[in-house]
């Protein structure tokens, strides 16, 4: 999301936390004024509902940033995944029976969701056991196998790379690079075992834990890919800059490999890909970071400041990788 619409946001933000625009949008789902409460604000703004002495999320983008299509093809993807027994939360209608609904503030349209919490706690990359490792895996192979056919609506990933050659075009190693990496995707096979509906963003911090097992939430990147670029998304805590298994996390690294491979097959050669997809990962997420900054105001406040510059560098440090596996590519090392 635009970093003008995160702050837009924020300024209505009050010190307790809540925001009248947060409030007519809860008010579909029956909240009382006052009652959302703002958490984050990234893909989509995140407000926390107490419902009975638990939490419920109520999340909402505008509809400047993202028409209402993706965000009910989102909500029915939840829906249906979790009605089936897939380890994802359940969306929470509203007052109307729908599952989204479009809200008039005063910041304009808004398109909005609630999902229910995921039950039990977070795990980060430091208390993730091997064990953990094989049932996140399983997790995946569960939601890319119960999801076949579930698309409609959503759209296809790595759209915004023909963005790089006219937002960089000056930058011939990156353009380059990225020609190449792009290249050699068109050339992936799309069949029903390596091509579906993913979840886009399946790393540890969209998922809570209880009893060993993952929860999902988070399916604001949901699309049609290659399992393998999804696979190569949620792992990136295991990996290096390239994509590879880093020494120290190998072993969570193939437990998580043999927790897929347990619900769905998942071979060498798509191993193998991880890389490329890391560099095509890199070059989306640097497009979607440089229309996120956009142009800075003289007067923005200092935590916009700070998170420019926060993204600026992690803009850099995608640049990097994009080059570096774009020049593997083209050296003819294997990917």
């Amino acid at each position: 999301m635009p970093l003008t619409e995160i702050d837009r946001l924020k300024q209505t933000v009050s010190e307790a936390w809540d925001s009248p625009v947060a409030d007519q949008v809860a008010a579909e789902w029956g909240y009382p004024a006052g009652t959302a409460r703002w958490w984050r604000s990234s893909a989509s703004h995140v407000f926390v509902l107490p419902d009975n002495g638990r939490r419920r999320y109520l999340r909402f983008v505008p509809g400047s940033y993202r028409g209402p299509r993706p965000v009910t093809a989102v909500a029915e993807l939840m829906a249906r995944l979790s009605d089936g027994g897939s380890p994802v939360v359940r969306p929470v209608a509203a007052e109307s029976g729908a599952l989204t609904v479009t809200v008039a503030t005063g910041l304009g349209a808004m398109h909005a969701m609630v999902v229910e919490p995921a039950p039990g706690e977070e795990v980060d990359i430091t208390e993730l056991s091997e064990s953990q490792a094989w049932h996140w895996g399983q997790a995946l192979a569960h939601v890319h196998r119960d999801a076949a056919g579930l698309d409609a609506g959503l759209p296809e990933s790595f759209g915004e790379l023909p963005a790089i050659g006219e937002l960089f075009a000056h930058d011939t190693a990156l353009v380059e690079a990225t020609a190449r990496l792009a290249d050699l995707m068109s050339d992936l096979p799309r069949g029903q075992d390596r091509w579906g509906v993913v979840h886009g963003d399946f790393e540890l911090d969209n998922m809570a834990w209880e009893d060993g097992r993952p929860v999902a939430y988070d399916f604001d990147e949901a699309a049609l890919s290659w399992y393998a670029a999804d696979i190569a998304y949620a792992v990136r805590d295991l990996t290096d800059h390239t994509g590879q298994p880093t020494t120290e996390h190998r072993a969570r690294f193939d437990a998580f490999l043999a927790g897929y491979r347990s619900v769905r097959p998942f071979g060498d050669e798509d191993v193998g890909r991880l890389p490329l997809f890391a560099g095509l990962h890199a070059a989306t997420s640097l497009v979607r970071i440089t229309r996120a900054l956009g142009e800075p105001d003289q007067a923005e406040p200092e935590w916009l400041t700070e998170l420019r510059n926060d993204m600026t560098d992690m803009a850099r440090t995608h640049r990097k990788l994009v080059i570096d596996i774009g020049q593997a590519v083209g050296r003819g090392i294997r990917l």
